[in-house]
This record gives C-alpha cells, structure tokens and sequence, in this order.
C-alpha cells in the first residue's frame, strides 16, 4: 500500500471512528431529579441495558425551576422528575416544560393522574396511610376524620405539618369539606398530637414501638422498607411494631385514600427530546413499573403489576378519585391552616 493510501485510509478510520463516537455520545439523556439518583438507579439502569441510551442524572435538592430558568435555553435538561403533585405543578406553571404525544404513556397513565394538556405524568403512588400499634385489635379501619376524635387524645404522631406529604393531605381535606371544617379538623388533630409534629415518617413507627403514640399519619411505602429490612435492624424492629390501614375521607361517596405521586415531564428545551420520552414510556412500562414496586415499595401507576409482598399484604387501594391538580389548588390554603393553628408548635 501507497503511503498516501495508506494516508487516506488512517484519514477515514479518523473520520468515521470520530462520527461514530459522536453518534454514540448523542445516545443520552440529561435527568434533572429532586429524588435521590439511588432510589431509581435500578430503573436508569435497566433502560439503559434495554436501549443502549445513557441517563446523566443531576441531583438539584432545592431550586430546580431557578436552575432550569437560569439555563435558558441553553440548559442540557431533557427530563425533570420530582415528588409532590404541587412540585410537578410548579415546574409547569413555571413554563420550564413541554408537552409529549405519547398514546403509550396515555394507555399506561390513568387521566386524573397526567395533565390534561400532557405536560405532566404521574410514575408512581405514595399512598398516605395510618401506621397503628399492632397490638391494638380493635382498630381494623379508620377514615382521617377519627385522628381528631377525643379517643386519640395524646395518642396521634406525625412530621410537620408543612410537609408536602401533609399539606397534600390538608389540601385533600380543603377539596372534600371546605376551609372551616378543615381548620376544626387540623385543630383536633393538632389537640392529639403525643409529641411535637416533625421527623420522618419512619418516626412515626419509631414511636409507636416506643409507647409514645398508638397511631399515627405516614407514607405506606415506607412500610415496605422498614418490614422487608435485614432482622435485627432498627427499621426492622420499627417495620414490625405497627400495622397499615388505608383511611378514608368520612364525607366522601368515593370511599378512596388519598394519594400523592412521583412524577415528571419534558424539559421546554430539551436537546434530547426524543430520548426523553423513551425514558418516560419506560418508566411506565411492566419492567420499570414493577422495579418501582418492589425496589422503592412505591405503588405501581400502571395497572397489573405485581406488588411487594408486603405492600400487597396492605390490600386494594382504593384511590381518592378527587384530581390531584383540584387538590393543588388549596395547597397554599393549607399551609396557611397549618401556622393559623399552631400545628408545629
């Protein structure tokens, strides 16, 4: 072979070697998330495996809409993801997202939990519970109304009242019965509080073990974590103190438990817009819906998937059919009703 031959061929190798890297490199997708990369890294991964697309996951703890706003148009963000409906509501108000045609996420997605304009999708369910002391027999059901009554009196714990797992749930309240029922229910709660509202929801459990409070108001999936931890363990010894019943709203014909969600949405500027949707319709599909409900004990958005044992041991959930973008709308009256009663004092 020539010398200049043999030019032109190391010439081309360069060329086509340099185009395939880039095509690579264009196989990705940048994930802004407020969840903790860890708790989906399951998820991320298995896409990955199954579409040969690399998921680049930022953690943005606090200020995501400010860091997306401040990018512009330039930002790399091709998919936002957050918990709290009014966190998901705020991106899009916010005007930082886009909306998706996609008949797989409206097949996979129930209506009343996507935005109607498609810029919104609810990936999974966290369903507010009440943990009890397993040994109380008696208590078989509860609807969230039996947390104010007088036989709770010193008995109930729960984390702060301005948390968005709570002010989601006041707000429901809001939706269903209106402001004054509401802030004479917040108070009745507030009279039964065993110790001062804050901590986690684990906490809830903690203290149940700890004969400080019989009940108490707390996500189920954290159930699921502490029940199927190593024995020995303190979230295993907290997991197996308390039982789990799903409350309802006393005044409600629906008879459903209040829900709050995981979601995400479609970056306005998303240089991958394409490989963010394929994430999204991932992310709702049988696979990732069943990592969803056996990794994170979260409840599966998507009809027909099998439970966690323990989650599946729960029984049905029967969700609030009340919209969540409904329940939105009362969350800043709901936490005006939480400093109007003192709740966290």
């Amino acid at each position: 072979m020539s010398f200049a031959r043999n030019r032109l061929s190391i010439l081309a190798g360069l060329v086509f070697g340099t185009m395939a890297v880039n095509a690579y490199a264009a196989e990705e997708v940048n994930l802004y998330t407020t969840r903790e990369p860890q708790l989906i890294l399951p998820i991320l991964e298995a896409f990955t495996n199954d579409s040969n697309i690399k998921v680049n996951t930022v953690f943005v703890k606090d200020g995501l809409i400010e860091r997306v706003r401040t990018e512009g148009d330039k930002s790399p963000a091709d998919l936002l993801m957050t918990v709290d409906i009014g966190n998901l509501l705020d991106l899009v108000e916010a005007g930082v997202t886009q909306p998706v045609e996609s008949s797989t996420l409206q097949a996979a997605i129930p209506a009343n939990l996507r935005g109607t304009d498609n810029q919104w999708f609810t990936l999974s369910l966290r369903d507010r519970v009440a943990y009890v002391a397993k040994d109380m027999e008696n208590i078989t059901s509860l609807t969230y109304e039996d947390f104010a009554n007088p036989e709770f009196k010193g008995k109930v714990c729960i984390r702060s009242g301005q948390h968005p797992y709570n002010t989601a749930l006041i707000a429901a309240k809001i939706a269903h019965d209106g402001l004054e029922a509401t802030e004479t229910w917040l108070q009745g709660v507030k009279d039964n509080l065993a110790r001062k509202a804050a901590g986690g929801d684990r906490d809830v459990a903690r203290d149940i073990l700890g004969g400080i409070c019989d009940v108490g108001i707390a996500n189920a999936y954290y159930v699921g974590r502490m029940k199927n931890a190593a024995p020995g363990t303190d979230d295993y010894a907290w997991g197996e103190a308390i039982k789990v019943i799903r409350p309802t709203f006393a005044n409600s014909e629906s008879q459903g438990t209040h829900v709050n969600i995981s979601g995400a949405a479609v970056a306005k500027h998303a240089p991958n817009k394409d490989n963010a949707v394929k994430l999204l319709e991932y992310l709702v599909s049988d696979a990732a819906q069943s990592l969803y409900a056996k990794a994170n004990y979260e409840y599966p958005v998507k009809a027909g998937v099998e439970l966690d044992p323990v989650v599946a041991s729960f029984g049905e959930l029967v969700i609030d059919p009340l919209p969540l973008t409904e329940i939105a709308k009362h969350r800043k009256e709901a936490s005006e009703l939480v400093d109007k009663v003192g709740f966290n004092n």
